[in-house]
């Protein structure tokens, strides 16, 4: 009965992860256009026309079109699916994590945020303000009902406000030193001030420890990730590796990667590095 009640819960939880993803589809391709996200219903993008709403059922609505539209018979493309999957995972991690907590809705938010925002910048290069800034007070408002809840305490809420605070003006400063430093080592704008700001967002949500984990995690993944991109490319590309370094690339996705990995795993991370450089005699 207990695996039973698992499994079921798992389920919804999973579902309502896919249903936020579809959400999220909306707003990673209505928002840099300036589109509104409430109205029109959805549509397929080439035709017009409204979808049915069992064509609109997460997952399943996609693979009963067989990735086209209804209408038009146009390709869909897979990431729509895609999104909704990656979203009902994360949300099924962060339950299995948290279990019935108000951190878990709150960390379910926060993945929402960092997920739309990394597409959004992947496609447009680009880190909408309405989203960080949201983000950000989102997750102020996040810590302050998570500090007063267990005790009804204000001195539980003064110090999950200051930890958020803190986080989110580390980031501020933490990344406009690395923008100001690249700009002058590399001759050209090095960071944007939306990596900046999604920063301090991130900031608001992990505190400062994790944060500075995050950075790191975010840094590696994109060394890693863009020189074997590069390098990968060099067969099929006439222009020499030394100037695909100088290309910009969308430093948000990996931002988010490593939030949501010090989110996670971000503890035994910390634990390990204490462990290893810092033994306890």
């Amino acid at each position: 009965m207990f695996i039973l009640i698992i499994v079921q819960t798992s389920f919804i939880v999973f579902a309502l992860g896919t249903s936020i993803g579809s959400f999220i589809n909306v707003i990673v391709y209505r928002l840099p256009i300036g589109l509104s996200i409430i109205f029109p219903p959805s549509h397929c993008p080439h035709c017009l026309n409204q979808l049915k709403p069992y064509d609109n059922v997460p997952l399943l609505g996609w693979l009963w079109l067989r990735g086209r539209c209804r209408y038009c018979k146009r390709k869909i493309s897979i990431r729509y699916p895609v999104v909704e999957g990656v979203t009902g995972f994360l949300f099924l991690f962060v339950f299995w994590m948290l279990k019935f907590s108000p951190y878990t809705v709150g960390y379910w938010a926060f993945c929402s945020w960092l997920l739309a925002l990394s597409l959004i910048d992947l496609d447009t290069m680009t880190l909408p303000n309405s989203l960080t800034k949201s983000g950000l007070v989102v997750g102020i408002i996040f810590h302050m009902v998570c500090g007063f809840l267990p005790e009804a305490s204000w001195v539980g809420l003064v110090h999950h406000l200051k930890m958020a605070i803190g986080g989110g003006v580390l980031g501020l400063w933490l990344f406009d030193a690395i923008a100001i430093i690249g700009s002058i080592v590399f001759g050209k704008t090095a960071m944007g001030t939306g990596d900046t700001k999604l920063a301090a967002m991130m900031g608001v949500w992990l505190g400062w420890k994790y944060l500075l984990l995050a950075s790191f995690l975010a840094c590696l993944v994109g060394v890693v990730v863009s020189g074997g991109k590069m390098i990968l490319s060099q067969h099929s590309s006439r222009i020499p590796l030394s100037q695909k370094w100088g290309e910009k690339i969308p430093f948000g996705p990996f931002l988010a990667c490593g939030a949501v990995i010090s989110l996670f795993g971000g503890e035994a991370i910390l634990s390990f590095y204490l462990q290893l450089f810092f033994p306890i005699s």
